[in-house]
C-alpha cells in the first residue's frame, strides 16, 4: 500500500483506538487491548488485503508470544505471594532503615534498592505497593512515598521481573540477546543515576540530593556496572535482582562509615512481620537467594543447562501474503522452553522457597490457597492484556501496517533526529499501556523497520525504545493507582499523577539525549 496521510492514519488506527480507550474513556488495558485488537484485525483484513488464511496464522503466532510472557507473569506473581504471605517481604523492607540513622538514605535505601529488589523479583506493581506504605512509615507524606517508589524502580523494569519486557523485546523482532542487551543496559545504567537522584530530591530536596550524591554515584555504578554484566553474560533474567543485590551490598558497606551509622542488621536478626509474629531476616532472604542459585545454576552449569533446554515447543509458519503484496516469510513461531524458561526457573524458586518459609513455621493455615489465589487473581487480568496487545500488535506487523507506519516516521523526523524520538515513543506506549512489555509489543517492530529504513543501528534504536518504555512504565496511571491505593490517596490519583509526570519525564529525557549522542558519535551503528 502507499505511503499517503490516510493510509498511515489507517494504520496507526489500532493504536490510536487503544490511546482513546486507556486515556481518554480510562479504560484498562485488557478492555482497551482486545478492542485496538479486534480494531487491527478489521483494518488489516478491510484495508490492507490481509486474508482469512493470514489473520488465522497471525493469531496462532500471537498466542505462542502470548504463552511465552504469561510463563514469566505468572511464575513471578507465584513467587511474590509465596514470600509475602510469608511475611519474607515486610521483614526485608523493616530491616532496611535500621542500617543507618541518615533519614535521606533511608529513603533511596527503600525508595530507589529495595523497590528496585522487587521490579527485580516481581515488578507488575508489587514495587509501589510494597514500598510506598514502609516510605510512610519513614515520615514521608503519601504523596511523596508514591512519587519515590513509582520512579526508583523504572531503571529496573526492563530486566526485572525475569527479564520479562526484555524477553518480549527478543520475540517480537526476533533477535537474541547478545544483540539488544548492550545498548539498553547502558541507557538504563544512566538512568539508574538518575532515578535515584529524583528519589532524594523529592523525599527530601535539593540539598540532600546533592549531599547523597557521591554515594548515589557509587551504588549507581555499581548497579548499572552490575545488570550490564549479566545481561550481555548470558543471565539477562537476573539483570536487575542481581544489580539490586549488589547495590544493596555496597549500600550496607556505606552505612558502616559514622555519617550513616545505624543498629546495623545485627539489630534486625528479627523482625516482627505484618501479622505479628517474628521472623528472621536470614530466613526471609532464603527464598531469594534460592531463585538467584537456580537461575545462576541453570544458565552457566552446561550440564543441567543442557538438560533444561531439552524440550522446546515451536511451531512452523509458511510463508503469507496480503492481497496488496506484502509478504511475510516462512519463519519458526517462538519456541517456548518448557523446563529451562525463566518463569520454569521461578516456578522451581517458588516451591523452594515454600518448602522453606513452611519447615520455619512461617505460615498460618490456609496459606497455600491463599497463594494459589492472590497469584491467579492477579495474574489473569495481565495475561488477558498481554493476549489482546499480542494479537493486536502481530495482526499489525504481519498484514504491513506496522511497515507502513515506520515508513512515515522515517520521513517525519529523519535519521539525525529519530534516535531521541524513540526513546520517547517507547515511553508513551508504556505510559498508555501500563507496562514495557506491552509498549515493546505495540512499537518494537514499528522501531525496528524504522531504524532499518533511516540506516540507523538497530540495536541502538531498540535500546532506546525498551529503556523509554522501561522508565514510563513508572508512570502509567494503572502503577499510581496501585501505589495511592496502599497509602489512603484513593481519591487523589490526579495529584500524583501531575507530580509524577513532572518528576519521571527527566530519566526519559536523559535517555533520549544519550541515544542522540551515541547516533552522533556512531556508537551502535
Amino acid at each position: 500500500m502507499p505511503l499517503t496521510f490516510f493510509t498511515w492514519l489507517l494504520a496507526f488506527l489500532p493504536v490510536a483506538v487503544v490511546l482513546a480507550l486507556m486515556l481518554g474513556l480510562k479504560w484498562g488495558g485488557s478492555r482497551a487491548g482486545v478492542a485496538g485488537w479486534t480494531t487491527a484485525l478489521l483494518t488489516a483484513g478491510l484495508f490492507f488485503g490481509a486474508g482469512a488464511r493470514l489473520l488465522a496464522y497471525t493469531q496462532v503466532k500471537g498466542t505462542l508470544l502470548t504463552l511465552d510472557v504469561c510463563y514469566v507473569v505468572w511464575a513471578a506473581l507465584l513467587l511474590y505471594h509465596v514470600a509475602n504471605e510469608a511475611g519474607a517481604v515486610d521483614v526485608i523492607g523493616k530491616a532496611l532503615p535500621a542500617l543507618t540513622r541518615e533519614r535521606a538514605f533511608q529513603g533511596l535505601l527503600l525508595g530507589w534498592l529495595f523497590a528496585s529488589f522487587l521490579q527485580g523479583m516481581g515488578g507488575f506493581g508489587v514495587p509501589v505497593a510494597v514500598s510506598a506504605p514502609l516510605l510512610v512509615g519513614l515520615g514521608y507524606t503519601p504523596v511523596q512515598a508514591v512519587i519515590m517508589a513509582c520512579i526508583g524502580h523504572g531503571w529496573a523494569v526492563n530486566f526485572g521481573s525475569m527479564a520479562t519486557s526484555f524477553q518480549t523485546l527478543m520475540a517480537v523482532t526476533g533477535l537474541p540477546a547478545e544483540v539488544l542487551a548492550p545498548d539498553s543496559a547502558i541507557f538504563l545504567g544512566g538512568a539508574c543515576l538518575a532515578c535515584g537522584m529524583v528519589v532524594t530530591l523529592v523525599g527530601d530536596g535539593w540539598k540532600k540530593m546533592f549531599q547523597l550524591l557521591p554515594g548515589t554515584i557509587l551504588l549507581s555504578a555499581v548497579m548499572g556496572g552490575t545488570q550490564y554484566l549479566l545481561s550481555t553474560h548470558g543471565v539477562y533474567t537476573l539483570g536487575a535482582t542481581g544489580a539490586a543485590m549488589a547495590g544493596l551490598a555496597v549500600a550496607i558497606l556505606i552505612t558502616r562509615l559514622p555519617a550513616y551509622r545505624g543498629n546495623g542488621l545485627n539489630g534486625a536478626r528479627h523482625l516482627i512481620s505484618g501479622n505479628g509474629r517474628p521472623r528472621s531476616l536470614w530466613v526471609a532472604l532464603s527464598g531469594y537467594a534460592a531463585l538467584v542459585i537456580l537461575a545462576f545454576g541453570m544458565n552457566l552449569i552446561p550440564s543441567i543447562n543442557r538438560l533444561v533446554d531439552h524440550v522446546q515447543f515451536s511451531l512452523p509458519f509458511p510463508e503469507l501474503q496480503t492481497g496488496l503484496g506484502f509478504v511475510v516469510p516462512a519463519e519458526m513461531g517462538r519456541s517456548i522452553n518448557i523446563f529451562g524458561h525463566p518463569g520454569a526457573i521461578l516456578t522451581y524458586a517458588s516451591l523452594v522457597s515454600y518448602l522453606i518459609y513452611r519447615r520455619a513455621g512461617y505460615y498460618e493455615t490456609g496459606a497455600l490457597k491463599r497463594i494459589l489465589d492472590n497469584t491467579s487473581q492477579g495474574a489473569v487480568n495481565s495475561s488477558l492484556g498481554v493476549a489482546a496487545m499480542v494479537g493486536m500488535a502481530v495482526a499489525m506487523s504481519n498484514s504491513g501496517m506496522t511497515n507502513l507506519l515506520a515508513a512515515g516516521l522515517s520521513q517525519g523526523f529523519g535519521k539525525s533526529a529519530y534516535p531521541a524520538v524513540a526513546p520517547l515513543i517507547g515511553a508513551l506506549g508504556a505510559f498508555i499501556t501500563g507496562s514495557n512489555n506491552n509498549s515493546n509489543v505495540l512499537f518494537g517492530m514499528l522501531q525496528y523497520r524504522t531504524a532499518e529504513l533511516l540506516g540507523l543501528g538497530v540495536p541502538l534504536i531498540l535500546g532506546a525504545q525498551t529503556a523509554g518504555g522501561s522508565l514510563g512504565s513508572i508512570m502509567a496511571p494503572a502503577k499510581v493507582i496501585v501505589g495511592c491505593s496502599t497509602v489512603g490517596l484513593g481519591d487523589n490519583e490526579g495529584v500524583v499523577m501531575g507530580k509524577i509526570l513532572i518528576y519521571g519525564i527527566g530519566p526519559v529525557l536523559l535517555v533520549a539525549l544519550l541515544a542522540l549522542a551515541f547516533s552522533w558519535l556512531g556508537w551502535g551503528a
